[in-house]
Parts: C-alpha cells; structure tokens; sequence
C-alpha cells in the first residue's frame, strides 16, 4: 500500500471519508459559482472543476476542518486562474455579452429582485465575492479571509463598501427596510448577520 492510500484510508477510519459530503455542498458551491461568473453553464463548469480537483486531491484536505471552505477556496481559485488565462479574449458566440450591455428600462415595482441583481452585478467583483461569502454563504469574516487570502479587515472593508453600494444603487434611504423575502439577498443586505448554513 502506498503512503498516500494509507493516509487516506488512516483519515478515513478516523473522520470518515470526506468525498462522501461532496454532494452535500453542490447547491452551495454553484450559488458561489454563479456570482462570480454570472452564467449558468459557466457556473456549472466551475462546480464541476472544482470537484474534479477536490476529489482529486482529497489527500490535501485536512481532516477536521472546514470541507465547505476548502472547496470554496479551490472554486475561487480556479474561477481566477481561469479568468487571468483569458482576460484578453471575449467569445459572445451566443450574444450572452451583447445582452449585457443593454440598458433595462426602470421598473416600477421598489426593489425587485431584477433590480437587486442589476445592482449587485454593478459592484465590484472582491465586493460581490465579500458579500456572498459573509453574507449569503453565512461564512464567518475570519473564514472569507482565509480562503481569499486577505486580511480580515479587508474582507469587512469589502462587505460593508458593497452594502454601501448596493444601498445607493437601490436608492434606499439611511435605516430603510430591505423589502425582500428572499434569505440569500435579505443576507447580503444585513449588517454582520450571516443566514445560517
């Protein structure tokens, strides 16, 4: 037996298996995957990557620790390192890019979730990522930072300019309710009140 199987089969007797708990973190893992890439097939791509990576160097996990997180910081790193490959190349074969620079015509309704996503789709993309971790993800400042290699305050620096933002492209008043049922959205619009995991 190689020294790698035994690590892995040791971690397994000890903590169990943590390729059994992939699935567990689909749902969570594409939420995460289509704020950063904002297209669903691109997002489902993402996922798969990342698990193909994670299953593949499942002996890196340590056991004990945070799988979602770990997974999390594989699926960052692998939208980034993607993105910096192609930074100089646009394919709009479908005119998925075009229909993007549109104008939306202004909606009536206060704070539609089309508005909110417009908005959120403004911000920057290290605001976005900080919102969805802490906010949305319900990942603790200190763990964002972990996984995107930052300070913690940076990840707060982050979070709380991107609910500034969003706040002014929503034009929500100081103090006004967000009127939204959805938890994920009401989650990133919330001061320091990660939704439960």
């Amino acid at each position: 037996m190689t020294d790698r199987k035994a690590a892995q089969t040791a971690r397994s007797d000890a903590h169990g298996d943590p390729r059994d708990e992939l699935v567990e973190h689909l749902p969570a893992l594409r939420a995460f995957a289509l704020s950063l890439t904002r297209e669903g097939a691109s997002a489902d791509d993402l996922v798969q990557d990342t698990i193909v990576k994670a299953w593949t160097h499942i002996d890196k996990f340590q056991p004990g620790t945070n799988l979602r997180a770990w997974l999390f910081t594989i699926l960052r790193n692998t939208f980034y390192s993607a993105r910096r490959k192609t930074r100089r190349e646009v394919s709009d074969t479908d005119g998925i890019h075009a229909a993007r620079q549109a104008t939306r015509p202004e909606h009536d309704g206060r704070l539609a979730l089309n508005d909110f996503r417009t908005a959120f789709d403004k911000l920057p993309d290290e605001q976005r990522e900080a919102l969805i971790l802490v906010g949305a993800s319900g990942f603790s400042y200190e763990e964002a930072a972990s996984m995107t290699g930052v300070a913690v305050g940076t990840v707060k620096s982050r979070a709380n300019r991107g609910r500034r933002r969003l706040a002014e492209l929503l034009h929500l008043e100081e103090g006004e309710e967000f009127e939204m049922t959805d938890r994920a959205t009401l989650a990133v619009m919330a001061q320091n009140t990660p939704i439960l995991r």
